[in-house]
């Protein structure tokens, strides 16, 4: 697997990897096809963001947002914070580190920001993510508005060496 940053010819296939990543949820959100259409729009995340790539094999296996310090940002999250926006990781390849390689490449260009922390928000849903953030020092710092009636909350990892 290798990371990259993201290219314009990448957002078909970002796009419906994000789409396939949430596809296990879409009996909870109250409206899966707005969900989806808002989801399956992750490229845009390009304009206002890093947008990290996991390839393997000339194939697109995941993605992530990183939002820098002080740029713009939901409001639930203080500007001054880096944020780690929609890791996706296609479901054929769930299992083999992608999700952690693209959160810990988020770590190092929050740190190479110098920033004191990170900040992600998630669901109790995502019974993958939310344990590995958890295992990586990722703690709650407060409840998020509901997504199309899916609860979210704000989670933060604080950097001691910071």
């Amino acid at each position: 697997m290798e990371l990259r940053n993201f290219r314009p010819n990448d957002a078909e296939a970002v796009d419906r990897v994000a789409v396939a990543a949430f596809e296990q949820f879409r009996d909870l959100y109250d409206d899966w096809p707005a969900m989806a259409a808002s989801v399956g729009r992750m490229s845009e995340l390009a304009k206002r963001a890093e947008l990290i790539v996991a390839e393997h094999e000339d194939h697109v296996i995941g993605a992530v947002g990183y939002v820098g310090p002080r740029q713009s940002k939901a409001e639930w999250f203080d500007r001054a914070w880096p944020v780690i926006r929609l890791l996706v990781v296609d479901p054929a390849h769930r299992g083999l580190g992608v999700g952690r390689t693209l959160t810990e490449e988020c770590i190092q260009r929050a740190r190479r920001d110098r920033s004191p922390v990170i900040a992600l928000h998630t669901s109790p849903i995502m019974t993958v993510a939310l344990p590995m953030y958890r295992r990586m020092g990722f703690e709650w710092h407060c409840d998020a508005p509901p997504i199309r009636g899916v609860p979210y909350a704000v989670y933060l990892k604080r950097f001691d060496d910071a």
